[in-house]
């Protein structure tokens, strides 16, 4: 939605988008708390079996789910945010926890040339890009080894840089060849205490990295990794072998697997565990509303999101206001009641606007606006002079956005849509520049800021043989 000229600059469309546009509804209940579940019975989750895991419900020795002691730990501690209890690795001082990746009984907890590392992980700082100032060091997520100048020791890492605005998955071996590869970097933009979910699979053909259960990145197949003897050595949580380049944030269910798990697999597991997280007090910014989906139409004027969605048009208003001009339009008459489950119904009407303009309507459960913001929910498009119902909101704060039509860099994503969904530039039609349209990427359901290459029809970007 952009109710300014095309030569504005963001500033003036999100002043345009508070002014003339918002409805705020405020709907914050208290929800109850809840521990961590495992996988319910009867095939509903996947059957994956990973090498090791780590719930943190031994907060005194810190025992693997298996019963594995760790190697060493100190200056750590639990708390209970997230998803039952969680490992904090955040303090002014060395802290760690270091793991075998081999056991006595022959046991391996982790492998570094084919597998896979998963875990919930909340920062305790803000990115950059959300006006935070990161983590203020290279923190280390999950580590072996230690990068060296000279290649003389191995190193194999998955950590974020200083500012907090960018993942990593490097490594490098003991050739002394003075390289570390970073097989690949994906943007990030996380906040205070929000938990996100962290896959990364690797194997000899391709590597891949899942945020909340979407393919965020893809790189070449591991060829550079540590040798036995610093595997021997164990592995880190949350910090370098030091204690100092910490993550500084929470650590909730980390499981390691010795094969790639398929991205289906990723996805089921990430929309198992995430109404978990969601659901307790202290994590009411992270809950988000699921989009709507839509009817992409070909004809005509292109529009890659369009149809009635989730809303459902309850009646047409008797007394209709139209709008000075088909920009000039509003919701009104809003009201929630609950419904069963804990779910929320909401209904309002869209007045001013014109006859026969479908109207855009997002919702989000914070109010964030700016190109790093939480992306919004697109809910569907209703036309004025009309009463519509949203049904199964959460039961927390819910705000409400209309949005034109206008397009302005015609990529068949509206202005609206790119500035609160995609987080994409409404006057370029390829924001990442790699020549594939914003509405192309989301059709598809790729990153539409990443760059896509070319890329050989030999290399598997979906998952390496097991």
């Amino acid at each position: 939605m952009k109710a300014t000229t095309s030569g504005n600059n963001f500033s003036q469309k999100y002043e345009a988008l508070l002014v003339r546009y918002l409805t705020m509804l405020g709907l914050l209940l208290w929800v109850s708390r809840s521990l961590a579940q495992p996988y319910p019975s009867g095939g509903i989750a996947p059957t994956n079996t990973p090498l090791n895991s780590w719930s943190f419900y031994d907060t005194t020795g810190w025992t693997s789910d298996y019963g594995y002691t760790p190697v060493s730990f100190t200056n750590i501690y639990s708390d209970v945010l997230g998803s039952g209890t969680a490992l904090v690795v955040d303090t002014n001082i060395p802290a760690w926890l270091q793991y075998n990746v081999y056991e006595s009984d022959g046991t391996t907890n982790l492998t570094v040339d084919n597998g896979t590392v998963m875990f919930w992980f909340a920062p305790n700082w803000s990115s950059v890009s959300q006006s935070g100032s990161g983590p203020g060091v290279y923190g280390r997520l999950f580590e072996v080894g230690s990068n060296t100048p000279d290649s003389s020791y191995g190193w194999w890492s998955i950590y974020v840089d200083d500012v907090g605005n960018n993942l990593y998955f490097a490594a490098q071996t003991n050739d002394l060849s003075s390289n570390a590869t970073t097989y690949l970097s994906a943007p990030i933009s996380w906040t205070t205490n929000y938990f996100h979910f962290v896959a990364m699979t690797y194997c000899a053909t391709n590597t891949s990295l899942y945020l909340d259960g979407t393919l965020a990145a893809s790189g070449p197949g591991m060829t550079l990794y540590p040798g036995t003897d610093v595997l021997s050595n164990g592995f880190y949580l949350g910090s370098d072998g030091t204690g100092l380049l910490q993550s500084h944030g929470y650590f909730n269910t980390v499981q390691t697997y010795n094969y790639p798990v398929d991205a289906g697999d990723i996805q089921t597991i990430f929309n198992w565990y995430y109404p978990f997280y969601i659901m307790s007090p202290w994590n009411v910014p992270m809950v988000s509303i699921t989009s709507a989906i839509s009817s992409p139409s070909y004809v005509s004027n292109y529009n890659a999101v369009t149809g009635i969605g989730d809303l459902l048009n309850i009646m047409s208003l008797t007394n209709c206001i139209s709008g000075s001009t088909s920009y000039t339009v509003w919701i009104t008459n809003v009201t929630a009641t609950a419904a069963g489950n804990g779910t929320m119904n909401v209904t309002f009407s869209i007045q001013g606007g014109a006859d026969g303009i479908p109207y855009d309507v997002f919702a989000n459960s914070v109010l964030a606006f700016g190109t790093n913001g939480a992306p919004w929910a697109w809910m569907g498009q209703g036309y004025h002079c009309n009463t519509y119902m949203l049904t199964n909101l959460p039961n927390t704060t819910c705000f409400l956005v209309l949005g034109t039509p206008q397009d302005s860099d015609m990529d068949g994503l509206t202005d609206a849509y790119e500035l609160l969904v995609s987080k994409t530039n409404p006057n370029n039609p390829s924001t990442s520049g790699d020549g594939i349209s914003d509405s192309d990427k989301v059709l598809l359901g790729l990153q539409p800021k990443l760059v896509y290459p070319a890329v050989p029809a030999s290399f598997n970007v979906n998952t390496c043989p097991h």
